[in-house]
C-alpha cells in the first residue's frame, strides 16, 4: 500500500506504548468519572428513548446497556451508553474543545465486555491503553482543524473526531494490523458529522453515541476485510479537506508524541453539568454570591455579564432545562439563586420557576468581540447591582477544574461518588467504585459493567 497521511498517522500512534504510569492513572480516573456520569445520565429522556427503541427490536447481546436493565449487541450498547455519558454535559473537556470520552469509552467498554466473556481474561489494562490512544487521536484531529475558539466551530467536535477515535481505539483493542486499522479509520471517516444546530436537544448526545457505535462497527468491519480509501484523512476529497479545507494542518497529526495530547493539556474536569464556557460565568456568579453578606436574591436589581461572543450560548430565555445547559444567562442565574449548579438545576420545573424567570429578566449580556474565545485566554466579567445602590463585581479567567485551576483526583472521585450514590444508593455505588479502581492488571470490565445494569 502506498504511504499516505492516514497510514503514517496510524503507524505513529500504533508505535506509542501508552504505558506512562501517570497516563494510566489518569485514564483510570477518566473511566470512573465517565461511568458515574453515564449512570446519572442513563435516566434522562434521550438515552431512555433510544434504549426503548432498541429494546423493541428484541435484540440481545453481550454488552450491558447502563441503567436500562438489559444487554445488547456491542454497537447498540455503545450508542445508548455514549448518549448517557454525554447527555448531562458533565464529562471532561479537552483543549481544543472536545468531549473525548462519550464517543470513545462506551465503545471500548462494550467491546471489552464481549471479549472478556469469550476469553475470561481481564481487559481493563488493554482498555486503558486504547483509551489513551483514542484521546490522543481526537486531540490531534482537533488541532489539525485549527479551530481553537468554540464560538467559531462549524460542527460539533465529538461527531467529527469521535468516530475516528473510536475506530482506532477499538482496532487497538482488537489487535488489528496497520492496514486494517487504516481501513477502520477510512470507514469511520465517512460516518462523521454533527450539526451544532442540535445543541440543546436530545440529538446532541446522539452525536456522541453514534460516534462510539460507528467507530466500533468500523473496526469490526475492517477486521473482516471491509475496505475504505487508504488515505481517507488526507485525500483531496477526504476528511480534512471536506471539513476544514485549506485550514487543515496535516503536520498536527504527525507531530512527535512526547507525553501527548492525552496528558498535555489533558482534561478539564467538569464540576458543573453544563457547556464548558458557562463554567466561567458560573464561577463568577458563585464568587459574587460569596461576596454578598446574607445573600438575598430580591436585592439584585441588575446582572451584567461581559463575555466572548458565543451566539450558541446566548439564550436569555431557554425553552427547557436541557437548553439551559447552553445559556450564559440561565447557568449564572442558577448559580446566584441556588449557590450550586447540579443535575437537578436543569429540570424543566426549575427552569420555569418564578424566581428564575424574575432573575433572567434582570440579566444583561454583552458579547465583547475583543475577548478571545479559546479556553486558555478567555475570561468573563460579572457585575451585580443591588437595591441599595452598591455594586459587586468579579472576573473569572479560569473555572474550577480547568487547566489553570486544576483539582485533585479526590475531587473527581467525590463527584463520581455523589452521582453514583444519588442514582444507585450507597451499596451499589461502593461496588462500582471498587470495580473501576482495581489495579490495571486486575481491572475487569465485565465485573464493572455487572454493577451498572
Amino acid at each position: 500500500m502506498t504511504e499516505t497521511l492516514t497510514r503514517d498517522f496510524v503507524d505513529l500512534l500504533s508505535s506509542w506504548s501508552a504505558d506512562d504510569p501517570e497516563l494510566v492513572a489518569r485514564c483510570q480516573l477518566l473511566v470512573t468519572d465517565g461511568v458515574a456520569v453515564a449512570v446519572a445520565g442513563a435516566t434522562e429522556r434521550g438515552p431512555t428513548l433510544m434504549a426503548e427503541l432498541m429494546r423493541e427490536d428484541g435484540t440481545s447481546g453481550p454488552a450491558t446497556v447502563i441503567g436500562q436493565g438489559f444487554s445488547a449487541p456491542v454497537a447498540i450498547a455503545a450508542r445508548v451508553n455514549g448518549m448517557a455519558m454525554h447527555v448531562l454535559d458533565f464529562e471532561p473537556m479537552w483543549n481544543p474543545a472536545n468531549h473525548a470520552m462519550s464517543p470513545l469509552l462506551p465503545a471500548l467498554l462494550a467491546l471489552a465486555e464481549q471479549r472478556e466473556a469469550a476469553s475470561g481474561e481481564p481487559q481493563g489494562r488493554a482498555v486503558l491503553r486504547a483509551l489513551a490512544k483514542g484521546i490522543e487521536v481526537q486531540g490531534r484531529l482537533r488541532v489539525s482543524s485549527q479551530q481553537f475558539e468554540p464560538g467559531r466551530l462549524q460542527f460539533h467536535p465529538p461527531g467529527i473526531v469521535g468516530p475516528i477515535a473510536s475506530a482506532f481505539g477499538c482496532a487497538t483493542l482488537l489487535g488489528l494490523d496497520a492496514e486494517a486499522t487504516t481501513a477502520a479509520i477510512g470507514i469511520a471517516a465517512s460516518r462523521t458529522g454533527g450539526l451544532l444546530a442540535n445543541v440543546g436537544s436530545h440529538t446532541k448526545a446522539l452525536h456522541c453515541g453514534d460516534g462510539a457505535a460507528h467507530g466500533l462497527e468500523a473496526a469490526q468491519l475492517a477486521q473482516r476485510g471491509f475496505t475504505a480509501n487508504p488515505d481517507a484523512l488526507g485525500n483531496p476529497r477526504g476528511w480534512g479537506n471536506a471539513f476544514f479545507g485549506s485550514n487543515f494542518d496535516t503536520a498536527a497529526l504527525l507531530a512527535p508524541i512526547g507525553k501527548g495530547r492525552a496528558l498535555v493539556p489533558g482534561p478539564a474536569w467538569k464540576l458543573f453539568p453544563s457547556q464548558f464556557a458557562t463554567h466561567y460565568a458560573i464561577t463568577a456568579a458563585l464568587d459574587i454570591r460569596a461576596q454578598i453578606a446574607q445573600f438575598d436574591a430580591a436585592r439584585i436589581r441588575r446582572i451584567e455579564l461581559r463575555a466572548p461572543v458565543m451566539p450558541y450560548i446566548d439564550r436569555p430565555a431557554p425553552d427547557s432545562g436541557l437548553a439551559g445547559k447552553f445559556s450564559w444567562q440561565y447557568t449564572a442565574t442558577i448559580a446566584l439563586l441556588d449557590g450550586a449548579v447540579e443535575p437537578e438545576s436543569f429540570t424543566d420545573q426549575r427552569r420555569h420557576a418564578d424566581d428564575v424567570n424574575a432573575m433572567l429578566g434582570r440579566f444583561e449580556l454583552t458579547g465583547d468581540p475583543s475577548i478571545v474565545g479559546d479556553w486558555e485566554n478567555m475570561f468573563v466579567e460579572m457585575t451585580v447591582h443591588l437595591d441599595d445602590g452598591s455594586v459587586v463585581a468579579t472576573r473569572c479567567d479560569a473555572p474550577i477544574g480547568s487547566w489553570r485551576r486544576p483539582v485533585a483526583a479526590a475531587a473527581v472521585i467525590a463527584k463520581a461518588t455523589g452521582l453514583l450514590e444519588t442514582t444507585l444508593g450507597k451499596d451499589r455505588a461502593r461496588a462500582v467504585l471498587a470495580a473501576s479502581t482495581q489495579p490495571p492488571e486486575r481491572f475487569s470490565v465485565r465485573e464493572l459493567m455487572a454493577t451498572l445494569r
